[in-house]
């Protein structure tokens, strides 16, 4: 079978749909990496605490609390990369048996569509679970190069290597929570992609939805306006 022939059953309203879905995707991640000073994103900001966290971690003794904090960040990328890898493998199981996929056919579309559109479409949701993955293991391996520049510090704040060092390490867990942050985005798109299967309009609300979701929650959150000393106290 040709590729004129796969792609006969995609309409372009379906096409239309995964590429406004793959642009909201890239847009809303670049907005708010690089968001306006005027608005920054709860991202930033944090950014701009987690530099305060290392200062202050240079003069703190001892320095347990720091350890016990990279360890929760550890844990926390370790805990998605598992639950993102266990979702890819599920949806390869999904993807790979075809009776449940005619199951779905039948029921949205009587039939008529062929299985291996309804492989297209979860295939796009391994792709966002994929990309989740790679992004919470490479944060998880930065955060160990975090704690590895922190160990590094001298305990001796007048040590002229020690916030040199500090300032590295706030760099590199600027950088884990970065990655660790695409791969929670990949993971709500692989869930608006899942709205593809009833068809291409379902795709473009949740696609708005999920655009939506996240911009609130960096632009426009209570924790947002908590972070910025401006919550209700």
């Amino acid at each position: 079978m040709d590729m004129a022939t796969y792609l006969q059953f995609l309409t372009w309203p379906d096409i239309a749909a995964v590429i406004l879905l793959l642009c909201a995707w890239l847009a809303i991640g670049w907005r708010i990496e690089h968001p306006s000073a005027k608005r920054p994103s709860v991202t930033m900001i944090m950014s701009d605490y987690r530099r305060e966290w290392m200062q202050v971690f240079v003069d703190r003794d001892p320095r347990i609390f720091d350890s016990q904090v990279m360890t929760s960040l550890r844990q926390g990328t370790a805990f998605f990369a598992s639950t993102s890898l266990l979702a890819i493998g599920g949806v390869l199981a999904l993807v790979g048996n075809t009776d449940p996929l005619r199951g779905v056919a039948q029921e949205f579309s009587q039939g008529t569509t062929p299985t291996y559109v309804w492989q297209i479409k979860l295939l796009v949701v391994a792709l966002f679970l994929t990309n989740a993955f790679l992004k919470f293991v490479w944060a998880n391996r930065v955060f160990g190069y975090c704690t590895v520049m922190m160990a590094s510090v001298p305990n001796d704040p007048a040590d002229p290597r020690a916030k040199p060092r500090a300032a590295m390490a706030a760099e590199l867990n600027i950088r884990a929570a970065v990655n660790f942050n695409r791969g929670l985005r990949s993971m709500y798109f692989a869930l608006g992609a899942l709205a593809w299967l009833p068809g291409p309009w379902t795709l473009i609300a949740a696609t708005a939805a999920t655009v939506w979701l996240l911009w609130q929650r960096e632009f426009a959150s209570l924790p947002r306006d908590i972070v910025m000393g401006q919550g209700k106290t």
